[in-house]
């Protein structure tokens, strides 16, 4: 009987000890290190909808009319976000020196392009989505009242730095009418 109070007492200890959470660390400044947002590939569409939801949430305050997602403006976003990370620098142009229209081009987006915007961060989707919102610039990529489509990847690397790219576009006439 004992040994299997001992047993008992054992087994509770181990899971409470499996149910404590880590205490946050601390970089050398002092500050909490930044939790690592691991995006998994089966997120995909779940992450794309939620930045398209977020998105026209914020259209709609401003005024703005909602944009659906494009798959040629999507591939467009992931072709540049992996390459960011391949030069290790957040920036508008391609390795090959291809500017943002030229990857649309090649994704075969007939509309035209509004805008890019990029981010080289350890944080999730809407964390980023809300950085992009308070700088005038990109606040006004994603509030553009002529965008009526909407490309957004992301590429992670091992570390848990996250690439993320969103383009707006304009869908063409004939687009629209076709």
């Amino acid at each position: 009987m004992l040994r299997k109070f001992l047993l008992l007492i054992g087994l509770a200890f181990t899971l409470t000890a499996c149910a404590t959470p880590e205490p946050p660390r601390f970089g050398p400044d002092g500050r909490p290190l930044p939790q690592i947002y691991r995006i998994d590939s089966s997120d995909t569409s779940e992450i794309q909808f939620r930045v398209l939801d977020g998105v026209n949430a914020l259209r709609a305050a401003s005024g703005a009319g909602q944009v659906k997602l494009s798959a040629e403006l999507n591939a467009a976003a992931a072709t540049h976000a992996q390459d960011m990370s391949l030069q290790n620098r957040p920036w508008h142009f391609g390795s090959d020196g291809s500017s943002p229209l030229d990857r649309v081009q090649r994704a075969g987006y007939r509309g035209g392009l509004l805008g890019e915007n990029i981010s080289e961060t350890y944080e999730s989707e809407l964390e980023t989505l809300a950085a992009w919102m308070t700088q005038p610039d990109t606040r006004g990529v994603i509030l553009d009242p002529r965008a009526t489509d909407l490309g957004i990847a992301w590429f992670q690397e091992p570390s848990g730095k996250i690439w993320w790219t969103l383009i707006t576009g304009q869908a063409s006439t004939a687009a629209l009418q076709g």
